[in-house]
């Protein structure tokens, strides 16, 4: 485990300055996933501060999902990538008021780049398992099955981009879609066949493009269909104008990062290994 104290402090929060000690340890490596802080008396005496001030620290590292304590235990790092930029990203979109179509028209882009991408540097081997993703996916009988395979289809194209930041911002983006169409389509009608099954077809197309090793025309088909699928999440309950109405989609998409994106949420609990 890293020594605690890195460097002086000086006058100002000291809280602040032992959090941002601790969290430059985290983001480093120095203090891993899964390890455990120092008790709070040794980062006491470490830090040369009151037991106060340490709890204090620990509750900033809380709050950004560094950390976690249960039941007066010693501090867990609880540092995972997809977290921090899943809460990073929900805290924009519901601070900025961005709305759902703003949200859904990112994942288009970025899957598009990512199409692209894989369409260059992706193997053979590689393509055919999108392909095998992209066939578990016909089937719409159950809506958590189905959508835990449209989620690996996605997961899929993205890691075979072979860019690791864009794979986890898409990771994310489509876990809002995906999640987005599972809330609205539940209920009477049972329509989430007409967001996931109706589009098999368009995603065996999107696998043929990138097998087809043009750049462009990989990152055409998926825009298309993203366009497709947001057509599709606004007509699943178009009998309901609140609900299928751009203010009703992002009233959607807002309660919707509120229940699953957090700490102990949704981006901790379904995060999904990479291909």
């Amino acid at each position: 485990m890293s020594v605690p104290h890195t460097g002086k402090l000086y006058r100002g929060r000291v809280a602040d300055q032992i959090a941002e000690d601790l969290r430059e340890q985290i983001l480093s490596g120095d203090l891993p996933d899964g390890s455990r802080l120092p008790a709070e008396r040794e980062l006491a005496t470490s830090y040369d501060v009151s037991g106060p001030t340490i709890r204090e620290a620990i509750r900033v590292l809380t709050a950004m999902g560094l950390v976690s304590t249960r039941n007066g235990s010693r501090a867990t790092v609880t540092a995972q990538g997809d977290t921090l930029l899943a809460m990073s990203i929900a805290s924009v979109v519901q601070f900025e008021k961005v709305g759902a179509r703003e949200v859904l028209g990112l994942l288009g882009a970025l899957n598009a780049y990512a199409a692209e991408l894989a369409a260059e540097h992706a193997s053979d081997e590689e393509i055919a398992d999108l392909r095998a993703a992209a066939e578990e996916t016909a089937s719409t009988e159950n809506v958590e099955q189905s959508s835990a395979a449209l989620r690996h289809f996605f997961v899929v194209l993205s890691a075979i981009s072979h860019n690791p930041l864009l794979a986890a911002l898409c990771r994310f983006t489509a876990e809002v879609q995906i999640g987005l169409a599972v809330k609205l389509s539940r209920g009477e009608g049972g329509s989430w066949g007409q967001v996931a099954g109706a589009l098999h077809p368009e995603r065996l197309r999107i696998v043929d493009a990138i097998a087809g090793r043009d750049p462009a025309v990989a990152a055409s088909v998926v825009r298309d269909y993203h366009r497709h699928v947001v057509e599709r999440i606004r007509s699943v309950r178009k009998g309901e104008e609140p609900a299928a109405s751009d203010a009703g989609l992002t009233e959607a998409l807002t309660a919707w990062l509120r229940t699953n994106v957090g700490l102990g949420g949704q981006a901790e609990s379904r995060r999904t290994p990479q291909s």
